[in-house]
């Protein structure tokens, strides 16, 4: 039995999960989403609770259990509380600005960079740190992939450190050719 699998979803105050056939939709404060789950396992509210539950011992259904009680929890946390994801620019002239419904990136290449914000993303920059900008919504996968889109333009380099990054990610810093020749050689 799936260690995730096994453990039932609290739903918290305020938050309404249906189950119609393989459909599960959650409904919330900040939004609603939907899930259609795999036929290998069964989901049903119980009380307060949402239940995942296996129709077999299959692998398929063995691999698939804890999955869909970890999105179901998840969607449950993003139209109750949501996700962010905060992006820390570093580098001199690296910047970034938000317009209507895009992102533009200044981030040392020869042209500005436009991003689209998709459906349901929200990007600000915060208040104190132009520096940091911010990706908000209630969906976990949407959430992260639109980091990690943002991300990919200029990831962080190991000489000076310059580029894009998640807040408090830890760069490993290499020395650069003049520190490795004042060593010596070994």
């Amino acid at each position: 039995m799936s260690r995730i699998g096994k453990k039932p979803v609290a739903i918290p105050a305020g938050v309404t999960v249906e189950v119609k056939g393989t459909v599960v939709s959650v409904q919330g404060p900040k939004g609603a989403l939907s899930y259609a789950h795999l036929p290998e396992v069964t989901v049903r509210v119980e009380g307060g609770e949402v239940v995942v539950g296996r129709k077999d011992d299959s692998d398929e259904a063995k691999a698939r259990h804890g999955l869909t009680r970890q999105l179901i929890a998840n969607m449950v946390t993003g139209v109750s509380v949501g996700y962010e994801k905060k992006l820390e620019i570093i580098g001199v002239g690296y910047k970034a600005q938000i317009q209507a419904k895009k992102v533009v990136l200044n981030l040392g290449h020869s042209h500005a960079i436009d991003y689209p914000i998709p459906e349901g993303i929200t990007v600000a920059q915060e208040e104190k740190n132009k520096n940091i900008v911010v990706v908000r919504g209630i969906n976990k996968q949407l959430v992260g992939q639109v980091a990690a889109e943002i991300r990919a333009y200029r990831p962080p380099e190991p000489y000076k450190g310059k580029g894009v990054r998640y807040l408090g990610e830890d760069v490993r810093r290499k020395p650069g050719k003049a520190a490795a020749k004042a060593a010596g050689p070994a």
